[in-house]
């Protein structure tokens, strides 16, 4: 029987999941780490062979056996990487990542020029933030000259990895979304925010094809040979991590919620129009499924319990036993996690900082849940404003590192004061490659065939999921105000205008 394959090209490292649909079953799974280069100056970056380098070593480990039965790969990637190829298709310089905060300059220079970040909301629905693809753009203009001017072709990270399965250049609308080109109301490339990003070059010549999300190409022989696949494998069009996670917690139709907890933290929901927010308080963009993913990311999800844990000598694992003598609300512990800059809210320049620290309540699993609980308060922030504007939920679907904590599951429950759901494949970004790439190869590619396979193939975890604690949830409530206190100063300080 054939087997479908789902790649996640993530920041920590690289994913692979072998998918027998018949079964129901993920047969294999394997996993390779990756590097990250960091500077003080807020730059993130990664090397494209890195990332290939890391997919040959998943398929290498696998068994030739079931290297043997795959039909087809899916490839989720994360957004928003800028990849520069030359006119042969080169990568020209190393990957500049979504968690990267050293082009604020030019997020506000680019939207500047086209008017304001209200203006690039009314172009394109989006207003240019730190991380976007489009700032990277200018930023390279400036500090890699040689790059801009042998760049021929921007691609972003999953892109790339299609490019080296295929030989084929081509984006899709759930990631392209991301740049902050894209008009996401009419799906086409803003020609108004392309120029104020560079008006002495046209950018479109630069943007290889968008592909329906149901499209597929053959792997390239030479790269089917040195994986060892079979002549013939079909790539899907892939999509961000976001979009493929969307599939993969069974989200392709209105009413559910998925939150990711991550080195980012993620929610976000499919709905069937744009879903634009005048503010920006939310991303508006498109699924990799033919509809519009509104979703809210922050900056620092695991990165702050992983940063808590390490400075006081302890495993991540162990972090649920750490906090087993803790209550919610830290005694009054409240971490602002914002280690990386943070994005909602937009405030690229923030640092983490921890407050009302006593002679009693200072211990590591205080300092472990504020770390926790902030990370949590921070998605609960945008929720508010996604809300809001209309969707209604009844669960959440929780994904990602982080859905691993009992404790974190129970706190989600209590905080949204929605119960939770954990699908039973953790690894919700590669399965949602996987389905997809079944769905553009074995389905005649319809949003009903869509829907039918992800009903039949996303199961929930029995056992995992959790239900709101009243009391809990009042003690998090009042803690939560304290955290929007201590967030309303950061942003009046980092804003002054706004203060």
């Amino acid at each position: 029987m054939s087997l479908v394959v789902g790649l996640d090209v993530g920041t920590q490292g690289v994913k692979l999941v072998v998918l027998d649909a018949t079964l129901r079953r993920i047969v294999a799974t394997h996993g390779q780490p990756l590097q990250l280069l960091s500077a003080s100056d807020g730059s993130r970056e990664q090397r494209a062979e890195w990332w290939t380098a890391a997919i040959a070593s998943c398929f290498a480990a696998l068994d030739p056996a079931l290297r043997a039965r795959i039909t087809a790969i899916g490839v989720s990637g994360q957004q928003h990487g800028f990849v520069p190829l030359d006119s042969v298709g080169r990568v020209l310089a190393p990957a500049k990542l979504w968690c990267d905060t050293s082009t604020q300059a030019e997020c506000e220079q680019i939207m500047a020029a086209a008017g304001g970040p209200a203006r690039c909301i009314e172009l394109a629905g989006n207003p240019i933030l730190a991380g976007y693809t489009a700032s990277k753009l200018p930023w390279t203009r400036r500090h890699r000259p040689a790059v801009y001017d042998q760049l021929a072709t921007i691609l972003l990270p999953h892109d790339y990895v299609n490019f080296w399965l295929t030989g084929e250049r081509w984006m899709e609308w759930g990631d392209a979304s991301g740049t902050g080109w894209m008009d996401v109301r009419r799906r086409s490339w803003s020609t108004q925010m392309l120029a104020a990003t560079d008006p002495d070059r046209d950018l479109a010549t630069c943007l290889p094809p968008v592909i329906a999300a149901n499209a597929s190409f053959p792997v390239a022989p030479d790269i089917a040979s040195e994986l060892g696949l079979p002549q013939g494998v079909r790539v899907s069009a892939g999509g961000g991590d976001n979009m493929m996670s969307a599939i993969g917690t069974g989200n392709v139709a209105s009413g559910v919620l998925t939150m990711s907890l991550g080195t980012s933290g993620t929610l976000f929901a499919c709905v069937d129009r744009p879903l634009i927010d005048g503010e920006g308080r939310w991303a508006a963009f498109c699924s990799s499924t033919g509809g519009w993913l509104p979703l809210i990311c922050t900056m620092n999800c695991t990165v702050a319990t992983e940063k808590v844990a390490n400075a006081f000598g302890f495993g991540i694992r162990d972090g649920d036993a750490v906090m087993s003598e803790t209550r919610p609300g830290a005694d009054g512990l409240v971490m602002l996690p914002f280690f990386n800059g943070e994005r909602t809210p937009d405030l690229p320049r923030a640092r983490a900082s921890i407050h009302g620290l006593d002679f009693d309540n200072f211990t590591r699993g205080n300092a472990y849940r504020a770390a926790m609980e902030g990370a949590t308060y921070a998605l609960r922030n945008g929720f508010e404003a996604l809300r809001a504007a209309g969707p209604a939920f009844t669960s959440i679907r929780l994904t990602g590192g982080g859905s691993r904590s009992a404790t974190w599951r129970q706190m989600a429950a209590d905080v949204f004061e929605l119960p939770v759901e954990v699908p039973a494949q953790a690894e919700g970004a590669a399965f949602g490659a996987a389905l997809q790439a079944l769905w553009a190869t074995a389905t005649s590619g319809s949003q009903e065939d869509l829907i039918g396979l992800v009903r039949d193939q996303v199961r929930m975890e029995a056992g995992l999921g959790a239900t709101p604690d009243g009391r809990a949830a009042a003690a998090y409530r009042e803690a939560y105000g304290r955290f929007l206190h201590l967030l309303e100063i950061e942003a009046g300080a980092a804003n002054p205008q706004f203060s």
